[in-house]
């Protein structure tokens, strides 16, 4: 049996229901990334997108000989231009070497369609504790690249450390998955992007970085002082919710096993006070959060991805908020397999997207495409 055949059946056993009753059949699924395609050891870290012409990008790090987060890694991509029906060829869009190339974190410019994508690197001998204790070959370097024919074709990287990165700063990291551009209020069209940093001997925490003229100058946001690999998106009001991973505390079980949150009102320059939002628990794992916002325009319903467990990558699951992201109930459970990391992407028909890892035995055998019919998001 084949995973996707795997994964249906899963849906089918699963009791889980929607706010319309029994949770509805997906639209479609697909893998788009397994384990050993192309030669590469594994594919990893789940980036979507909607370009403007319509079709989708799918991001991914090729993980070319092991499937650990350093050596040779460069970041591809595939496309669509028919929903997710159907997929072309792996495309290339970043190789340096036997380098690292990775955390894709892309977001489509409103006025130029340009696709703008944030990613970091490193020298592909140091692993990521040498880089946090000052003792690597070099150091986590940010960078930016663009397409400005639909994910098509990849400009060079660009580097923007020094507009990014403190000195004091260690280990670095864009998302991943997708980024935004604000709608509304008075930073309209700011790009935001979530990220974190090592801070030498005090851990990681999440920060945001933005930029006002659509990537060519950026400069660094608010940081809560707390979280990981993190997640935004804007509200109906125009603030920011920034959603981040927690840290590996022995206690953090007992404490809920809940997400940080914060909130920015005033574009991500500064952040309240963080909390644990205990709807949203994890298993110590990259989520993604979103808007749900098929006609463009903010609303008060936000969407979560991430495996709702407190202890194991498994059961990738979506949520639902109707209050701007106050109180949460599943609105879809995709499977009961191991998973891992997702992104998510809200289509104009307001069905969702969800890419994935996942696998038969373990999160990383596949990165899988799914789309979830609109019907399991009415209120």
């Amino acid at each position: 049996m084949t995973l996707k055949s795997i994964i249906l059946t899963s849906l089918a056993a699963l009791a889980f229901t929607s706010a319309a009753g029994q949770q509805p059949e997906p639209v479609l699924t697909e893998v788009l990334f397994r384990k050993g395609d192309a030669g590469v050891h594994t594919y990893r870290i789940p980036s979507l997108i909607q370009a403007a012409d319509g079709s989708i990008v799918a991001f991914a790090e090729a993980r070319q000989n092991g499937g650990g987060d350093t050596g040779d890694i460069d970041l591809v991509a595939r496309r669509s231009t028919d929903g997710g029906k159907t997929w072309g060829e792996i495309i290339t869009v970043w190789d340096d070497g036997e380098n690292v190339c990775g955390n894709p974190c892309p977001v489509v410019d409103r006025e130029t369609g340009r696709i703008i994508l944030l990613s970091t690197w490193n020298n592909g001998k140091d692993p990521e504790k040498a880089i946090h204790e000052r003792t690597s070959i070099d150091t986590r370097r940010v960078f930016v690249l663009y397409s400005d024919d639909n994910g098509r074709t990849w400009s060079d990287a660009r580097e923007i450390t020094t507009e990014t990165k403190l000195p004091e700063w260690t280990w670095y990291a864009t998302g991943p998955c997708h980024a935004i551009q604000l709608s509304k209020g008075p930073h309209k069209g700011r790009i935001v992007v979530p990220c974190n940093h090592g801070v030498f001997g005090n851990g990681t925490v999440s920060h945001i970085i933005y930029s006002d003229d659509a990537g060519e100058t950026w400069h660094i946001g608010g940081n809560p002082g707390v979280g990981n690999e993190s997640t935004v998106t804007e509200l109906r009001n125009g603030d920011i919710m920034l959603n981040m991973r927690g840290p590996r505390d022995k206690d953090r079980v007992e404490k809920g096993a809940a997400r940080l949150v914060a909130i920015s009102h005033d574009g991500g320059i500064t952040f309240d006070e963080p909390y644990l939002d205990k709807s949203l628990i994890e298993p110590v794992c990259n989520a993604s959060i979103i808007n749900y916002a098929p006609k463009g325009k903010p609303t008060g319903t936000v969407l979560f991805s991430n495996p709702d467990h407190m202890t194991r990558r498994k059961d990738m699951t979506v949520k639902q908020s109707d209050d701007s992201g106050k109180t949460w109930r599943i609105a879809f459970r995709l499977s009961d397999l191991p998973a891992a990391y997702s992104d998510l992407l809200v289509l104009e028909n307001g069905d969702v997207a969800v890419f994935y890892e996942t696998g038969e035995k373990t999160s990383y055998d596949t990165m899988t495409f799914t789309v979830i019919p609109s019907e399991a998001f009415k209120k």
